[in-house]
């Protein structure tokens, strides 16, 4: 059975509306809340506990994590676990685009649909413009329920402004992936030649898969009004011996949850943070809180795309790179690939991945999901994972920033009135 919401009509049209009328809101978007953060370290057994209750997701154990480092990783498993799922599949996506791999997640779909599955796929109207209707035709004769989340309406323009960027994929309740990955040829490949995107993800089992669901439901209901029954919440076994929690913020609703977790835990390092993001603007307040971490003799290191997807991004963003370096923080340009893995990992024993960009519009405009992990041996994966990304950047000194290019400045404070939006 299709999904009584039609795919969207004229589209192209309704999307270039509504980017003019973002560029005009500029002026008067959301921002993030002036937080007082408590200070409790990372070691200390209080610190999960001020998490959960601050964030509304508990830390629960009995998980078992796999760490996937690009598209040769994580494809090939999503696809397995798709062609081999018996009773539901929920699909949270931001970007949806066309042939190779696309065509490969729209066919084994389908395929599941015709064979009895409940399939439930959830794209973004804005990040999943490129879908072609043949794909979404294709699902929905099949059986599968295809719905875009806040379609482009210019009579709902602030409401459109706020986007779903999570990205979860969640088989028969029990097995999910999460990082920042789209459907697309981008992200297909071993993230270190050109044409491919480096990026991150995790597959997931045990009790912390439904939060992992809950999150997919929540944008589900507002978007449908289906409610998930119980064949999607199966009982929560245990798998595996990690702590994990999935952290889910939504600016819309006044919760930005995965903004106050990663604050929490850079204000909470002893030791080391090392941060990867293709967006890296953090604001007033996270900037204060690397700096400080920084003076108390944190190792701080910052993971930024040698090229990037969206020139106005890196020109915002290395605009802020000077006081940064100047204090401590050592900042690394990632040349291999185009970057968009977004991961942090703290002291090698707290680490997270997921949808979050360090910048306003994942902050205070979009809905975000990340996967946190407490674990010493998933942390030194993280940290070798990082090391070994290292290995194919570049260090940006103090004095190449000093004395960057006048074009540069120039960009730079061009993306000023635009910092909210980016």
């Amino acid at each position: 059975m299709s999904t009584l919401l039609p795919h969207p009509v004229g589209r192209r049209a309704w999307r270039g509306i509504g980017v003019v009328a973002t560029l005009l809101l500029a002026g008067c978007l959301s921002s993030t809340p002036p937080y007082t953060m408590p200070s409790v370290p990372l070691a200390d057994p209080a610190f999960q506990r001020t998490v959960e209750v601050n964030t509304r997701a508990p830390v629960v154990g009995g998980n078992k994590i796999a760490l996937l480092v690009n598209g040769d990783e994580y494809f090939p498993p999503m696809l397995s676990a798709i062609r081999s799922a018996k009773t539901t599949i929920t699909f949270e996506q931001y970007v949806y685009e066309k042939a190779g791999i696309a065509e490969e997640f729209s066919q084994a779909l389908a395929e599941r649909c015709r064979a009895g599955v409940r399939v439930s796929l959830l794209l973004d109207s804005a990040g999943a413009f490129g879908i072609p209707a043949e794909y979404v035709t294709l699902m929905r004769t099949s059986g599968c329920h295809v719905a875009f989340f806040r379609p482009l309406r210019p009579w709902q323009i602030s409401r459109s402004n706020h986007r779903s960027h999570r990205r979860a994929l969640v088989v028969d309740g029990r097995i999910a992936f999460t990082g920042g990955f789209g459907v697309s040829e981008k992200w297909t490949g071993d993230g270190r030649t050109p044409e491919n995107w480096r990026d991150t993800v995790v597959r997931v089992e045990g009790p912390v898969v439904q939060q992992i669901q809950a999150s997919f439901a929540q944008n589900w209901r507002e978007t449908t009004g289906m409610v998930l029954g119980a064949a999607y919440v199966p009982a929560k076994p245990s798998v595996g011996t990690v702590s994990a929690q999935a952290v889910v913020s939504s600016p819309i609703g006044e919760s930005y949850d995965t903004y106050l977790l990663l604050l929490m835990a850079i204000e909470a390092a002893q030791r080391s943070i090392y941060v990867t993001n293709p967006y890296f603007l953090p604001d007033e307040r996270m900037s204060r809180a690397l700096l400080a971490a920084v003076h108390r003799g944190v190792n701080v290191k910052v993971m930024v795309p040698g090229k990037i997807d969206h020139v106005y991004v890196r020109s915002a963003s290395r605009r802020g790179f000077g006081p940064m370096i100047k204090a401590g923080v050592e900042i690394y340009e990632y040349h291999a690939a185009l970057l968009h893995s977004k991961t942090m990992v703290i002291d090698g024993v707290w680490a997270t991945v997921g949808s979050t960009n360090l910048d306003n519009r994942s902050f205070a405009l979009n809905e975000e999901l990340n996967l946190v992990v407490y674990d010493a041996d998933i942390g030194q994966k993280f940290e070798r994972m990082f090391a070994d990304d290292l290995t194919r950047c570049r260090r940006i000194t103090y004095e190449e920033w000093k004395h960057r290019s006048l074009r540069d400045r120039i960009l730079e404070l061009l993306t000023l009135p635009l910092k909210q939006q980016l």
